[in-house]
């Protein structure tokens, strides 16, 4: 008896993706991330992804949908939901009635928000008040530069975009906290109560305006944005002004073999989605690509995946095609493309090693998220996962598998239960990330080209 050749055929033994990277492959891995990197630099909210994503379609030469317009194979259309999450679509050879490839991930990523009435002056300081928003850990984010993004509706109609903190000659912002000298109490409490949300109040100025009465540093912080933006206090009642960490997206080690960026969860998955689909010509099955919003609070409101839009895209296209859309949900496949947590050493006991994504394994295969009990996983059926395992390995896609880290050690979710719930055949895969949800995330090149590679594999099966 052969051992080796035994241990070979029979036992599963996933290897480093660098053991198989070509010279050329690591070429386009080089470039495709470059290119991901330029995104990150000019998408820090889900507004911005979708404006992105809006200008590079149309110089692919996708236009926007038009309700009742017949629609005719290698057609390539876009839905623009609102400005806050996008949908697109090739037209491929066969019915819908045999169902779509859907590539489905979302581009909002934890922060700060501001409250509606945010503005505020204490001790001579002028702050603004924030309401963070999706699942962080609050003693990260002090002392860190931030910046201002987001829109504001003007009291005369108008919509002004606001971005402050990213261009070298701007000023960033900051959380503050207390020095070590008096944290003698702090330092006592449980790391969750360290920083609370009432303290993440963002650090505006110092200088007062010249004159008497109060405020007068609160006033001079106004009449700058007044200044700059024509926007007055009011005004913030209809904004939608964002706290995200400032800077850009940079390669991370000696060997420049990661990347570091703030909300790599989840727009790494959405470039990887994006960009084989602007290069598509006429699949066999109808390309769809989905870029949601508000996957960190549940995927609810109207430009979250729970949303009518994604339905009344898919209608609108069966109507176009002569199709059912009940035909065409049942028939269709989608990818879940979100993140995993990458196994870090620093952490071993919060993962069973066995069965935990790792940097430079590939794109992470998850067959359930949820927590406990797999609580608010659509659990994906033997099938399925079959689907994805034989597609990725006829294109030579370097993957793994995944689960959310030990059994009631914690747990997550993506959009795919909500895709499930329209019975649509879904699988949760994605990018292994370092530090998920921390003000700047850590993803491996190799597993961002591997993601890009698996959404090409998917739309073209």
């Amino acid at each position: 008896m052969n051992i080796e050749q035994l241990r070979e055929d029979l036992l599963f033994a996933p290897k480093n993706g660098y053991t198989k990277l070509t010279e050329q492959q690591r070429a386009e891995m080089n470039a495709y991330c470059k290119r991901y990197a330029a995104f990150m630099d000019e998408c820090k909210t889900e507004r911005e992804a979708t404006t992105w994503a809006v200008a590079e379609a149309e110089k692919h030469g996708f236009v926007a949908h038009i309700p009742g317009k017949a629609l005719k194979p290698g057609d390539k259309i876009y839905k623009n939901n609102r400005d806050k999450s996008i949908i697109l679509a090739v037209i491929g050879s066969a019915s819908l009635n045999e169902g779509a490839n859907i590539c489905a991930a979302h581009v909002d990523s934890p922060r700060m928000d501001l409250k509606p009435n945010p503005l505020y002056e204490d001790a001579e300081l002028a702050f603004f008040k924030t309401h963070y928003y999706g699942g962080i850990k609050k003693y990260q984010w002090p002392t860190v530069p931030l910046a201002i993004h987001g829109v504001v509706c003007k009291k005369d109609g108008s919509r002004v975009t606001v971005n402050i903190g990213e261009a070298e000659e701007d000023p960033i912002f900051v959380v503050t906290d207390l020095l070590i000298h008096l944290s003698a109490d702090q330092m006592k409490k449980p790391l969750a109560e360290g920083i609370v949300g009432e303290q993440l109040n963002v650090l505006l100025g110092s200088e007062p305006l010249e004159g008497e009465g109060a405020d007068l540093v609160k006033l001079n912080v106004m009449k700058l944005l007044h200044e700059k933006y024509g926007i007055i206090e009011e005004d913030f009642l209809s904004a939608e002004l964002t706290i995200v960490p400032a800077g850009k997206c940079r390669e991370v080690g000696l060997d420049r073999s990661l990347l570091g960026a703030y909300g790599h969860d989840d727009r790494v998955c959405a470039y990887a989605e994006m960009e084989p689909l602007f290069q598509m010509g006429i699949p066999t099955h109808t390309a769809v690509c989905v870029l949601a919003d508000k996957e960190e609070i549940g995927s609810v409101g109207i430009s979250g995946m729970k949303s009518q839009a994604f339905d009344t895209f898919m209608q609108d296209l069966c109507d176009a095609t002569g199709a059912s859309l009940n035909r065409c949900f049942e028939n269709s496949f989608c990818l879940s493309a979100d993140v995993s947590n990458a196994f870090d050493p620093n952490f071993a006991e919060t993962c069973d090693r066995r069965n935990n994504s790792q940097l430079n394994y590939g794109i992470a295969i998850c067959k359930y998220t949820g927590a406990r009990g797999k609580s608010g996983a659509s659990d994906a059926a033997a099938e399925a996962m079959y689907h994805v395992r034989s597609t990725l390995d006829k294109a030579g896609v370097t993957w793994q598998i995944a689960t959310m880290g030990k059994v009631d050690q914690g747990g997550g979710g993506t959009v795919a239960a909500y895709m499930a719930n329209r019975n649509i055949v879904t699988v949760d895969a994605g990018v292994p990330v370092l530090c998920m949800h921390a003000p700047m995330e850590i993803v491996s090149k190799l597993d961002c080209y591997m993601t890009m590679l698996a959404c090409k594999a998917i739309y073209e099966a």
